[in-house]
């Protein structure tokens, strides 16, 4: 069985860690490198790095933040944010990052997802879906959320599957900053649509959300930011207390 990941995810602006409630009233987090360095020192599988205003500002993501970040820690991570092209993708990887996720701008053009696994394979392409509760369906959000679309989040997830991608981080933008715990109900639908690894994203607030996302459904990573930022959550004791409750996890 392999083992459940838990990973830190460290959204971006202005070189800045930041985190909000449901993507608003952001706040300072730290230092990314400084934070960078911490999780991969104590026991974080893996990190995330989202520029979030990259896309809506219409500018490459933080090659250069990206290039630090791999000089500073040992463990596999992912950036995401206003990646557009082949080119970007090759900066990105070059400078040391492991995977690259992409939102918005596949979801306008999502034939990029099949170049993206033709040419750097699907192992390293990540699509981040943000999805609202709405009338009784989970709608797909772009830039942020700022931007609502007629997508079901269900049809999305098959599709990217279906077109190469590797890996799955579903947010849900009514959980994310609330510290209510994931959307299980959800996660647990979606990992009986595709076969590709899921990453949960937005709620966790204690260590028994975790326990809960990974025995609601075929999860493979949980994700969480503010718990970890701000030292709500250990990364040992909550790893410690999944091993407890029979979770194969890596201490």
């Amino acid at each position: 069985m392999l083992v459940k990941r838990i990973i830190p995810c460290l959204d971006i602006k202005d070189s800045r860690t930041v985190k909000g409630v449901n993507f608003v009233d952001l706040v300072d987090a730290g230092d990314p490198v400084e934070l960078a360095k911490y999780y991969s020192e104590n026991g974080a599988d893996e990190l995330v790095f989202l520029d979030i205003t990259a896309t809506k500002e219409d500018r490459r993501t933080f090659a250069k933040l990206v290039d630090q970040i791999s000089e500073n820690i040992n463990i596999p991570f992912t950036v995401g944010g206003g990646i557009k092209s082949l080119k970007d993708v090759e900066i990105l990887l070059k400078n040391g990052a492991d995977k690259v996720s992409v939102n918005s701008y596949v979801v306008k053009n999502p034939d990029f997802i099949n170049e993206l696994a033709s040419s750097f394979g699907s192992q390293c392409v990540v699509v981040a879906i943000d999805a609202k509760f709405i009338d009784n369906d989970w709608y797909v959000y772009l830039v942020g959320g700022r931007i609502k679309t007629e997508i079901r989040l269900f049809d999305w997830a098959k599709e990217v599957e279906n077109r190469g991608a590797g890996e799955i981080i579903f947010t849900s933008m009514d959980h994310d900053g609330t510290k209510n715990g994931f959307a299980c109900n959800a996660l647990e639908e979606l990992s009986q649509i595709v076969n590709i690894p899921i990453i949960a994203s937005g709620g966790a607030g204690k260590i028994e959300h975790f326990n809960e996302v990974f025995k609601s459904g075929n999860i493979d990573a949980a994700l969480a930011a503010s718990v970890f930022h701000f030292n709500e959550i250990s990364l040992q004791e909550l790893k410690i207390e999944l091993k407890n409750n029979n979770i194969p996890i890596r201490l």
